[in-house]
């Protein structure tokens, strides 16, 4: 039984380096859609998908290289990605309903 053992690591590490291609390609497709999405929520939706994508990434890191300082690094980086989502609606929000305003005040002169 021992014996197996360095084959299931093996098989460990090639399955979360398949895991880290796959977000890799998943990042850029993201990356895409927060360049040319049509529409600003569209373009924070896929700001706030790679920021869980690199979480994953570095959890899946971590347990790669057997390091558990990498996931204080992915909690860290998890608080500061929910907080920039956060700031970055609120300001999208405001420029939302300022532009609804104008819109308004310039129906009602009419």
């Amino acid at each position: 039984m021992g014996s197996k053992t360095p084959e299931i690591l093996h098989s460990f590490h090639n399955l979360f380096l398949a895991v880290l291609i796959i977000l890799a390609v998943l990042f850029l497709l993201c990356l895409i859609r927060a360049v040319i999405g049509p529409r600003v929520a569209d373009r924070i939706m896929a700001i706030n998908m790679m920021g869980t994508m690199v979480i994953a990434a570095i959890s899946i890191l971590a347990v790669m290289m057997q390091e558990g300082y990498l996931l204080d690094v992915a909690i860290i980086y998890a608080m500061i990605s929910f907080l920039a989502v956060i700031i970055i609606s609120k300001v999208y929000m405001g420029v939302y309903l300022e532009r609804k305003k104008k819109g308004e005040k310039g129906n009602g002169d009419s």
